[in-house]
């Protein structure tokens, strides 16, 4: 009991550590908290300390932790400055996410007979380019993925995420602006300047979160985000078992959506902190469920997979852009803001020298998180189902 307890009281309070550290030591901020988190889990994973009654204790945050901070991430989320997104701006997240579904799509096709379940690991996959790692983690549950399938699939969009986070942050700019038109200043109007201000904000700013009015703030959008898993829960119990947890995830997903439209719910205080520490909790427990053994020997294709769709959808992107000659800075704001979520664009807008692009990078994750689930869901059952066209799925 008492190892339980512990066990717990660890997984609860790293991220807390995790998060601390990275606001103090700027390299470990660059790294990012939740490749942090996944990482120590690993470590307390493979040192043979874990007592026999983990299992239990991991299996039942892996149920809990993603839809609950879904619905938390979401309660923040202003869909209706979707309108402010610059026509460019936004041709150019939609042709990104196209160009994610037919990178995926490639990788599927090359892979669908060695990896194990590769229809549901290309679902988990839509969710890197198109929302963040919430989503790709939110896809594997809706598609029952094992274990072992999600800890492959979070290692390998580790490994391949890292030096494309690199490359965004170092020679991106200057070899894109070789074959893509520089970026033209708009005209703001006063109305959007305002928006941009308004959307400047450090998502990852957990600074006054132990204040009595946010701790009031985060109970009640606690309690809201659990009247959403109770309803969503309906969707489960009355869907097909094969079906079952997609249904609950895209029942979340709406209704967080939906709640997000309700004032007084966008306006409580740092849900979207709350629910992304509890997302690094997720990460923790997921790192702690991995065999390194395991993973060295079913890693590379699952790595080659991930590569092809991270790096794929970045080249096609860049050969539609130059089609409808989209610009090299929105290119690669709304590439980060898609991968990496919107509390990475004010870093890569500061590299790029160019604030113009915050607000349509900021507003591309917005959509992205909004977006993403429905589309990895669909793809993968897409996939699943390849043999109405005559194709071995």
């Amino acid at each position: 009991m008492t190892a339980t307890i512990l066990l717990i009281a660890v997984f609860l309070v790293s991220p807390t550590l995790i998060i601390y550290l990275c606001k103090k030591i700027p390299i470990l901020d660059k790294l990012g908290a939740g490749i942090l988190c996944y990482g120590l889990g690993m470590l307390i994973g493979n040192i043979g300390v874990l007592p026999a009654s983990a299992n239990s204790v991991q299996m039942n945050f892996m149920t809990v932790t993603i839809p609950v901070a879904l619905s938390l991430m979401l309660f923040s989320l202003d869909v209706r400055r979707w309108r402010f997104l610059a026509g460019k701006a936004l041709l150019s997240c939609f042709l990104m996410i196209l160009a994610a579904l037919i990178a995926t799509f490639i990788g599927y096709m090359i892979y669908r007979d060695t990896i194990e379940d590769a229809w549901k690991v290309a679902g988990m996959l839509v969710g890197i380019p198109v929302g963040t790692s919430a989503n790709l983690n939110a896809i594997g549950l809706a598609l029952k993925a094992p274990e072992h399938l999600l800890v492959l699939t979070n290692t390998a969009d580790m490994i391949m995420c890292t030096p494309y986070f690199i490359l965004m942050l170092t020679f991106a700019q200057r070899l894109l602006n070789l074959v893509l038109r520089p970026f033209c200043p708009p005209a703001q109007d006063g109305a959007s300047a305002l928006c941009v201000e308004d959307q400047v904000k450090d998502f990852d700013d957990y600074s006054g979160i132990f204040k009595p009015a946010t701790l009031k703030s985060l109970a009640v959008a606690s309690l809201i985000s659990g009247v959403i898993f109770c309803i969503a829960g309906l969707a489960y119990t009355l869907a097909p078992k094969d079906f079952n947890m997609a249904a609950l995830i895209i029942s979340i997903t709406t209704l967080g959506i939906i709640a997000s439209f309700v004032p007084y719910i966008h306006n409580l205080k740092m849900t979207f902190q709350f629910g992304q520490y509890i997302m690094f909790v997720f990460c923790l427990v997921v790192g702690s469920l991995s065999n390194l053994e395991a993973i060295v020997s079913a890693m590379p294709s699952v790595i080659i997979f991930t590569g092809i769709v991270v790096y794929g959808c970045l080249v096609l992107h860049i050969i539609f852009a130059f089609i409808f000659r989209i610009d090299a800075d929105t290119v690669i704001i709304t590439n980060v803001a898609g991968i990496f979520s919107a509390p990475f664009v004010p870093v890569i807008a500061s590299v790029l020298k160019n604030k113009d692009v915050i607000l349509s990078g900021i507003i591309t994750g917005i959509i992205g998180l909004a977006l993403g689930n429905y589309l990895g869901i669909a793809f993968a059952y897409f996939l699943k189902n390849l043999s109405f066209l005559g194709m071995k799925p």
